[in-house]
């Protein structure tokens, strides 16, 4: 479950002193800047993007997260980091890392993870000297694929809609509790059941349906940007694993995240060795390495 980090002082601007850089909460004026940073790497910093996107501010970020980031001396935006619910680094140097961990323990936040690229990531985890991890995943590549799946897509892979909620909802709450460990609705589910109906408004939730109506396959675009997309929760009903159905899922859901951004991408854990086989198969290749730290 989500931790807070306490220890150490509240953190200010003020704080950042001559070889750490100038950190400070954004506002809508650094709205600019900060497009121009996630445009560094639009797959490896589409979460931050796709927020950005939807809001059109680098302040206004929605679901009470904010954005801190660093300047150098000519004033110019160098890194930035996601608070909120997750911790998401964007171009943080791992030098930088104790500074943004300042932050985040004065921030007083309540936070599920740490996830993006594995230095920063596991930098800031780092700085944050002993807060307690339940699982850290230190090498998750990050794969993309820039063009159509080099699979035919299977057609009976559609776009969700409300009806669909009551029979894709437990295949959610089950592909959570495979990857995570625990169940997102143990502490109740209003929270997580309201993501998923997010999910299915914004018509990023796709499934294949079995005959007896039962979801056999099902992924989500847990981020979209105008340049990228992220998918999330592949999940195949262990009835049929072994049997090919995440090859042409995996393209359908390709092809239909194409049509709102050019590039797909999703990262994997690296011991997940079927899913990495399946998704070499559809046309992914590695561009780069996350890293999750749980709490």
């Amino acid at each position: 479950m989500a931790k807070m980090l306490s220890k150490a002082a509240p953190w200010s601007p003020s704080r950042s002193r001559s070889a750490a850089p100038q950190v400070r909460r954004l506002v809508h004026e650094d709205t600019p800047a900060l497009a121009e940073l996630v445009s560094v790497d639009p797959v490896a910093n589409v979460f931050v993007a796709a927020h950005l996107d939807a809001t059109g501010s680098a302040a206004a970020m929605g679901s009470g997260a904010e954005i801190v980031g660093a300047f150098d001396g000519d004033g110019r935006l160098t890194s930035a980091c996601w608070l909120g619910a997750n911790i998401v680094p964007v171009e943080v140097s791992p030098a930088h890392a104790p500074t943004y961990a300042q932050a985040i323990r004065g921030s007083h936040r309540r936070f599920a993870s740490i996830f993006g690229p594995a230095e920063a990531t596991l930098a800031i985890f780092s700085a944050l000297d002993g807060a307690p991890a339940r699982d850290v995943r230190p090498d998750q590549p990050l794969l993309a694929l820039d063009g159509p799946p080099a699979v035919p897509v299977d057609p009976l892979v559609r776009v969700t809609t409300e009806a669909d909620f009551d029979v894709l909802a437990p295949a959610c709450v089950s592909m959570f509790e495979e990857e995570v460990g625990y169940s997102p609705v143990a502490g109740g589910s209003e929270n997580y059941y309201r993501r998923v109906r997010q999910l299915i408004a914004a018509g990023h939730s796709f499934a294949r349906f079995g005959e007896r109506g039962e979801v056999v396959f099902k992924a989500e675009l847990g981020s979209v940007s105008s340049a990228a997309t992220q998918v999330q929760g592949v999940w195949v009903d262990p009835r049929h694993r072994g049997t090919g159905l995440s090859h042409g899922g995996m393209a359908a859901i390709v092809e239909h995240a194409r049509a709102l951004a050019p590039i797909v991408s999703l990262y994997v854990n690296d011991y997940n060795h079927r899913a990495r086989a399946a998704y070499r198969k559809v046309g992914f290749e590695q561009v780069g390495t996350f890293a999750t730290v749980l709490f």
